[in-house]
């Protein structure tokens, strides 16, 4: 029979290697579309958050969280009656309302930037102490074998879980007892750095030992291999490794110490109050001391915010010593 005929008998039937072809790519066809799984609506969600309308979206977010800010800086640089009389709004119709006036008359008050100067001699020994004591004991407790390790650092991790109000009454009676001469620790800075160094140091070391430990033990092997000590280890590869966690560590103790007020009203007296205590004085009972609160509390906003941004850039450092590790 010829081919021809063969066609005409069976007319929808596929001929030779052609029809073989056509049946197989619609079966992979198939096959295809039944092993790509099917995104749910979480994962559709998740991937449009990338999309230009959901960026236009977390912009106005930020600015919206950013008014009370804006705000504040605006009020700072009006006078007390154009606060008084008007929202800080109104200054886009009147922009002759912003002065200096209120950050020159806070300049001039000798008790505020007293108070300023505490806070700085209460925030940088504070901060630098947790983390040079925090970062050896991690060290320690990722690194050095003695006895009671594992159990110390579990004393440590429990430290977490006390609150700083349990301890205020007891350590005020402490630094009650301490004098020498006629200085005493009660209301002096040296009370206020001791007790924020001694409830910075558990998370302190909690963190940076977490972070040590993850570090390889082929280069702590090497270095002692080469004859390195403890020290040398710890200064040469521990120390330039953990970048990122001790700046991570470093600022947001500063930020602790710098915004607290509750450890600065039990155990700062007059002369060695920080700036919040000293704001926290400041407010009247039945009006608001705007033309002083406001510049006040913008400029020790600054402070943190320049501090914050200043060391941005040994984030970045440290990740890229971290990844040639």
């Amino acid at each position: 029979m010829s081919t021809g005929e063969k066609a005409a008998k069976n007319p929808d039937r596929p001929d030779g290697p052609a029809g073989g072809t056509a049946a197989g790519g619609a079966a992979a066809g198939g096959n295809g579309a039944a092993g790509s799984p099917r995104r749910g609506v979480a994962a559709r969600v998740v991937g449009r958050i990338g999309g230009g309308a959901a960026q236009s979206v977390l912009v106005l977010i930020a600015l919206f969280w950013l008014v009370p800010t804006f705000g504040l800086l605006v009020a700072s640089l009006r006078s007390n009656e154009d606060n008084a009389a008007s929202g800080w709004w109104n200054v886009f119709t009147e922009p002759t309302q912003l002065t200096l006036e209120s950050y020159s008359a806070l300049l001039d008050k000798p008790d505020f930037v007293d108070s300023f100067w505490n806070t700085v001699l209460i925030t940088v020994p504070a901060t630098l102490l947790v983390v040079a004591i925090a970062s050896l004991a991690a060290y320690a407790f990722a690194w050095m074998e003695f006895p009671g390790r594992d159990w110390l650092f579990l004393l440590v991790v429990a430290l977490l879980v006390v609150p700083v109000q349990v301890a205020l009454i007891p350590v005020a009676k402490l630094y009650g007892n301490i004098q020498f001469g006629g200085w005493q620790m009660f209301g002096s800075v040296t009370g206020v750095v001791l007790f924020h160094v001694a409830f910075g140091l558990p998370f302190a070391i909690f963190l940076l030992r977490n972070f040590f430990a993850a570090i390889p033990r082929d280069l702590l092997e090497a270095a002692r291999m080469d004859g390195g000590s403890e020290w040398t280890i710890f200064r040469r590869v521990i120390f330039p490794l953990g970048g990122p966690a001790i700046a991570s560590l470093g600022i947001f103790q500063f930020l602790w110490v710098w915004n607290d007020l509750l450890v600065a009203l039990v155990f700062a007296d007059t002369e060695a109050q920080p700036m919040t205590k000293w704001l926290q004085s400041q407010m009247r009972q039945f009006t608001g001391n705007i033309d002083i609160l406001a510049p006040g509390a913008f400029l020790s906003l600054i402070v943190p915010l320049a501090v914050f941004f200043a060391f941005q850039r040994y984030f970045v450092q440290g990740v890229l010593a971290g990844s040639v590790k």
